[in-house]
């Protein structure tokens, strides 16, 4: 049996979340026994009864089944090492204190705090090769209890585009760590061109960033050509992907990336950041800036959005990448190939 245990709401639209559906359908699909283990509500910031709940719980079903615990609540329960030792997976898309907007003093108690729960565990799962590298070099965690398992990407039909204007698309919960503020800044500062701009994402993450941006957009005076759209059902995103021309996030960070896989997976050209993972995602399909620098930002969108001979050329550059993209059956070989050489509980 290989028990999640991952805290909140699974069905949540979030790349996490989603890595742990498509993983756990793919292991179920090899013929795996997989169970969900909820953990409860607020983390990384759940209250102290419900952080002791879930480790008296892992540490419980660790006896009987393999138990892959989700980074957004290992972060935090450091008190798993102890109460069991070597006898759960730690899953993690990116480390916890990497999370914008966070204090020196939170960030480092939450760098700590994971540091010690992931000495604990029998090995560590990183999304992308960057992540490991980051939890190699600050957390201690040893080559040997460390793999990779990308997440996948579903085969898709390039990206038509629409005629007129070129349509930019960007996709990413309404947090402070997706850069969607930079994004904005960035998009005022080309105004003088044409593009309309639709932003997915979750508003329900973070209240006060979602209400920021709506007063952004407003102050902007773009209100006619920018679309603060909420999240949106698969076939509505599958379609907002193939009207777009250019896809545009200005990440502060990320673990992998998987917004960005999956508008090169529709060969759109990308703007992005260096930040974190993305060009491990990204490659030559798109222009990359430093994060949190609109200026540099508007620059890329300027050059692209006047220039089709080179959004035409990345385009192709994205196609020819998305036939190398992992599958989500090749993600959950990886993961069922992981578990299987740990010496946990047999599967």
């Amino acid at each position: 049996m290989i028990v999640f245990a991952v805290p909140g709401d699974l069905e949540a639209p979030t790349g996490g979340y989603a890595y742990c559906r498509r993983v756990m359908a793919e292991l179920r699909a090899l013929g795996r026994a997989v169970e969900v283990m909820a953990l409860g509500e607020g983390f990384p910031h759940a209250a102290g009864t419900v952080r002791r709940a879930a480790v008296e719980r892992i540490a419980a079903r660790a006896a009987t089944a393999n138990v892959v615990v989700d980074g957004l609540a290992l972060g935090v329960l450091p008190e798993l090492a102890a109460a069991a030792p070597g006898r759960y997976v730690g899953l993690v898309h990116h480390p916890l204190a990497l999370e914008t907007g966070l204090g020196r003093e939170a960030a480092a108690h939450l760098a700590a705090s994971e540091k010690a729960a992931l000495a604990g565990a029998a090995h560590v799962i990183a999304t992308s090769a960057t992540t490991a590298r980051l939890l190699a070099s600050d957390y201690g965690v040893a080559a040997g209890r460390l793999a990779v398992v990308r997440p996948g990407t579903d085969p898709a039909p390039p990206a038509r585009g629409t005629p007129g204007p070129p349509a930019l698309l960007s996709v990413g919960s309404l947090v402070p760590r997706k850069g969607h503020d930079v994004l904005l800044a960035a998009v005022g500062d080309v105004r003088d061109l044409a593009f309309r701009l639709t932003v997915v994402g979750d508003a329900s993450r973070d209240g006060a960033c979602a209400a920021a941006l709506v007063a952004q957009v407003e102050a902007s005076g773009l209100s006619d050509r920018v679309t603060l759209a909420g999240a949106v059902d698969t076939a509505a995103l599958a379609r907002l992907y193939d009207e777009a021309d250019l896809f545009v996030l200005a990440s502060r960070h990320e673990g992998y990336g998987m917004a960005y896989a999956e508008a090169i997976a529709r060969g759109l050209p990308v703007i992005g950041t260096t930040a974190g993972a993305i060009p491990e995602v990204v490659g030559g399909a798109g222009l990359l800036v430093a994060p949190d620098d609109p200026q540099s930002f508007a620059a890329a969108l300027r050059h692209l959005l006047g220039d089709s001979d080179t959004r035409r050329a990345l385009a192709a550059k994205a196609r020819a990448a998305a036939a190398n993209l992992p599958r989500w059956s090749d993600a959950g070989r990886a993961f069922a190939d992981r578990l299987d050489s740990v010496p946990l509980i047999a599967t």
